[in-house]
């Protein structure tokens, strides 16, 4: 089995009003792995051009087979891609400058990862872990006050990312943009202070869900399923159709039996890790 070896965590993006710019990392992982030969690890697949993550390792100068295995649902909002193209640029990468590259040039994963995924909330969150804010190149993690559960509801169908980011309009009116602006920092305010209280308020969003919503009912009655228990808040994972609970972990079994049966729930914990080699 190759020493060179990868795992990247999937991960929520926009956390309601934080579009494009905040993501979190979850305990659901992608492993990744240069093919050497040698026996592959169990539901290993060496992957064939069409991958993300082999796309992403050529984009990072990578040479050679390599292999995938993976829990992460895809097409259904928790970062499969994100999580694809991390692991094949931080792969890529390392081949060529060895595994201390993955923090040395944290900055340069990140651009490449941001330049095939087309914006950081996912990647940024992918390679480091935690909750995240990124824009313009940068990355930052947030200190949290809280150390929650996370309860994925996960429907059958799929979404397009493409398809559900041009429903959005492409001009957004000004009190829609102060509110989110306004929201996105109380929500990390939040986060940082452990103020479970305002998290509802803070996870309110006027850009995307609404029209993402439309598209997906049954992500909507999960999501007002959520608000009608005592989670902390809720919120569209990505461009759906997963719905994303944060609650105290003493809670989580007690609200996922209270979601819709539409779906599938996996009560998941924050990675606080990113990606790391094993």
């Amino acid at each position: 089995m190759s020493a060179l070896r990868v795992r990247v965590p999937a991960s929520s993006a926009n956390l309601g009003p934080g579009f494009d710019a905040l993501g979190m990392a979850l305990s659901l992982h992608l492993e990744m792995g240069i093919d050497d030969g040698s026996a592959l690890p169990e539901f290993a697949k060496v992957i064939a051009d069409s991958h993300p993550s082999l796309a992403a390792f050529r984009h990072a100068g990578g040479t050679g087979n390599v292999w995938v295995r993976s829990v992460i649902p895809m097409g259904r909002g928790l970062g499969f891609s994100g999580a694809a193209r991390v692991a094949g640029v931080v792969l890529g990468h390392a081949q060529r400058n060895g595994k201390e590259s993955l923090v040395a040039d944290r900055k340069e994963l990140l651009r490449l990862s941001t330049e095939l995924e087309g914006h950081p909330d996912n990647v940024a969150a992918s390679l480091v872990g935690g909750v995240t804010a990124s824009v313009s190149g940068e990355v930052v993690k947030l200190p949290l006050g809280f150390d929650p559960a996370f309860i994925a509801w996960v429907p059958e169908t799929q979404t397009s990312t493409e398809k559900s980011r041009a429903a959005i309009a492409s001009s957004i009116p000004l009190p829609d943009v102060v509110f989110n602006i306004g929201h996105t920092a109380l929500l990390m305010a939040a986060f940082a202070a452990g103020d479970v209280a305002v998290l509802r308020e803070a996870t309110k969003d006027r850009m995307h869900q609404d029209v993402r919503f439309a598209a997906s009912p049954n992500s909507h009655e999960a999501f007002t399923a959520a608000l009608a228990t005592d989670a902390w808040c809720t919120w569209l994972s990505g461009s759906g159709p997963t719905v994303g609970v944060l609650c105290a972990k003493a809670d989580a079994q007690r609200i996922a039996g209270q979601l819709p049966k539409t779906g599938q729930t996996h009560i998941l914990d924050i990675d606080h890790d990113g990606a790391v080699f094993i």
